[in-house]
């Protein structure tokens, strides 16, 4: 072993400790049982936003799940801390969550609730944490919602392009992230992004972006699973045309009426994890592949588009198979991306409406920020002996803590 990669591997441990020990810098809990309301926001960690615009500041999505936790919203308000930093964000990690039925006939009261009673924790009111958004979840209304509460835009990013945002969630921004973070895997390491073939597990609002995002960018997509469309669905053809328009738009009645006249064959729905394609996107929940299974995963690549879809042993058992890759925190930060556009810009809401000027902004950033930082990382990896994502974190732990020591 090298001085340098010993070096590495040693100032690595020391800052995965430092990072291990740290505390959420702040939590709310609130709740309301008049109203049956129980929500969390979770600032982890702002330190790499000590010089940046917004100060020590935190940014992440906000969940909505009928049995969501605190230490759901903990791990996830974690994860974002590193992948803030990662992306090269001057912004630190939060998430917020609620626990409820995004469906359920009186939700708008019950989110509302959960707005006002939070309000005291945001940025605007001189808080650590830079506002609501999308996760698991969410929906378009609830920016409309939180603004109707509040009275001010500022507290949601991810809005309407009327509204000063970047119509995030429909342009699908992290979704194209992680699409550029597969598209530069594969021009690095197999020599280019053209026929590949690529499995998605989950249709939801990064699943579907990543479909369409893959197919401009000259992949194919052969599989795909989603419980909406009842299984997982293969093809020796990709997915193209009106089925390709479908997925895109979330429209799950339609696109299982599709498949099978495009020459798709319906599967049980764990399937989509065993395709021997060149590229797994895992797009839907936590720990999906997992050390009981990982054995079984036989793609080239996984590029993973949900939060942390793959254990910490799992991922150390891929790299030792010889599968790349790509986690989380380098593939997925365009939400966070978008969020800190939305945050910082200084163009108008009438200029925004007519250009999308914003929405223009975090595509670009995007784009740039995972290809350089993918490369980053494929070159570190290599250059140290160590896998891309511990290569990841380094990187990550190296933001967080350059302005402490």
């Amino acid at each position: 072993m090298s001085s340098g990669t010993a070096l590495f591997h040693r100032t690595f441990r020391q800052m995965e400790q430092q990072f291990s020990s740290l505390e959420p810098e702040a939590e709310l809990t609130i709740r309301d049982s008049d109203h049956d309301v129980e929500g969390h926001v979770v600032v982890w960690c702002t330190r790499n936003a000590i010089n940046g615009p917004l100060g020590r500041c935190g940014k992440g999505g906000t969940r909505i799940r009928p049995d969501l936790t605190l230490d759901e919203v903990r791990m996830l308000a974690r994860t974002q801390s590193l992948k803030n930093a990662a992306a090269g964000l001057p912004l630190g990690g939060a998430k917020s969550g609620l626990r409820g039925d995004p469906d359920a006939p009186d939700f708008e009261q019950t989110y509302k609730r959960f707005v006002r009673l939070t309000a005291p924790m945001l940025h605007l009111n001189g808080g650590l944490w830079g506002g609501f958004g999308f996760d698991i979840g969410a929906r378009p209304i609830h920016c409309r919602w939180a603004i109707d509460e509040l009275g001010v835009a500022d507290a949601f990013t991810g809005k309407p392009l009327e509204l000063g945002g970047t119509n995030y969630d429909q342009e699908g921004i992290a979704g194209l992230g992680v699409a550029v973070a597969a598209a530069t895997l594969l021009e690095q390491k197999q020599n280019g992004k053209a026929g590949a073939r690529v499995a998605i597990q989950g249709l939801g609002a990064m699943g579907a972006a990543v479909c369409r995002y893959a197919s401009e960018l000259g992949m194919q997509v052969v599989a795909i699973a989603d419980p909406r469309i009842n299984g997982c669905w293969a093809s020796n053809n990709p997915v193209t045309g009106d089925l390709l328009t479908a997925i895109a738009a979330m429209e799950f009645a339609t696109t299982e009426k599709l498949l099978p006249d495009c020459g798709f064959t319906k599967q049980p729905l764990p399937s989509i994890l065993t395709k021997e394609v060149d590229v797994l996107f895992p797009c839907a929940v936590q720990n999906v592949i997992h050390i009981e299974n990982v054995d079984e995963i036989q793609t080239w690549a996984v590029v993973e588009g949900a939060n942390n879809p793959t254990t910490t042993d799992a991922r150390q058992r891929l790299h030792q198979k010889g599968i790349h890759l790509i986690p989380d925190i380098i593939a997925n930060p365009g939400g966070a991306i978008a969020a800190f556009v939305e945050l910082t810009s200084n163009v108008s809401n009438a200029e925004n409406a007519i250009h999308a000027t914003k929405c223009v902004e975090a595509k670009k950033m995007t784009r740039q920020r995972v290809a350089d930082n993918v490369s980053d990382v494929l070159e570190l990896a290599e250059s140290v002996g160590c896998s891309p994502t511990d290569a990841a974190h380094f990187r990550a732990y190296e933001r967080i803590f350059s302005s402490t020591r």
